[in-house]
């Protein structure tokens, strides 16, 4: 049975679904803005972009998985290849950012033609730490399988929380190196799915073709996952509109230069030039003129570093 769709969402979104009587977890998303924003922050390579826009939609999926609103998901890729790593976090609003170490790789293709995600990032390890609000947050960490980023997660999902997972995700990027499409899916098996429906599922996600190909086809989240969960009983959990966002601000930054203390900060004075201070998920430019440095510095000195409610934000 086919999902039953009430209307589609424009623009980007996830959408959430279960199948085989709740044994089958499933998520697909589509995030062109998001990535494309991403691009544009960072004026990524083409390569690059389709390995921050993979894990930026992994995480997305992923996030959608936490409690709370409040809690936050990061992933880190840390490799031997020439964009080094990536730093990724994403909320269960929907609000993901994320920035490269490198932004501007260039390799030529890889064997099948594709950008060579997995050259760029090379061997390394990839890192999940789960943010609840605890003072001992969940962090689970794993080799990189192939540095191809979904089955990097999948991967992940295997070793770290012991659940069947499949990943798939793609990026397809124009000639001019803008966005052309973005997205992919998560399924997982749940605890107690009977043999029959494991082999239904494997069947199902063994016949799909590659995330790129789905999106050059112009497919939609609902349909790769009516193509992944074909022959089963799928219900639809909702649908989340999802973006890029960064929650800096110039108070963060502020407290930023606070918690430097007073030392670090008096030699800032001293050099009597203004401080620029540099988002690195968006790019984001703060300036701090000397007199506005004297101002932090006697916060400083009184022990009162500034608001820490807009910290769980960004």
């Amino acid at each position: 049975m086919g999902m039953e769709i009430e209307e589609k969402m424009s623009g980007d979104y996830m959408v959430r679904a279960t199948a085989g009587d709740a044994r089958v977890r499933a998520f697909a998303i589509t995030t062109l803005d998001t990535v494309e924003e991403a691009r544009r922050l960072h004026a990524l390579s083409p390569i690059v972009t389709a390995a921050l826009g993979r894990l930026m939609s992994g995480a997305l999926m992923m996030a959608d998985m936490l409690k709370s609103e409040a809690d936050r998901l990061t992933i880190q890729v840390e490799g031997d290849g020439p964009l080094r790593g990536m730093t990724v976090t994403a909320d269960q609003a929907g609000h993901v950012k994320g920035y490269p170490k490198n932004p501007l790789v260039l390799l030529p293709p890889n064997e099948a033609g594709h950008l060579n995600v997995g050259g760029a990032v090379g061997r390394g390890s990839l890192t999940v730490v789960k943010d609840t609000g605890s003072l001992n947050p969940y962090v689970g960490q794993v080799e990189l399988y192939s540095g191809e980023i979904a089955e990097d997660l999948t991967y992940y999902f295997a070793q770290s929380e012991q659940t069947p997972t499949s990943v798939g995700l793609g990026v397809l990027v124009n000639p001019d190196n803008t966005v052309k499409k973005a997205g992919g899916f998560l399924i997982q098996l749940m605890p107690g799915a009977e043999e029959e429906l494991v082999d239904l599922l494997e069947g199902n996600l063994k016949s799909l073709a590659p995330v790129t190909q789905m999106l050059r086809d112009g497919m939609t989240p609902e349909d790769m996952l009516d193509q992944a969960l074909r022959g089963l009983d799928v219900k639809k959990n909702g649908t989340k509109p999802v973006s890029f966002f960064c929650g800096c601000s110039r108070e963060r930054m502020e407290r930023a230069l606070v918690l430097l203390g007073k030392e670090e900060l008096n030699c800032m004075i001293e050099d009597a030039e203004p401080v620029e201070l540099r988002c690195k998920f968006c790019n984001r430019a703060y300036r701090f003129s000397v007199a506005e440095l004297i101002g932090l510095r006697t916060r400083a000195s009184s022990g009162k570093p500034g608001n820490r409610r807009a910290e769980k934000s960004s």
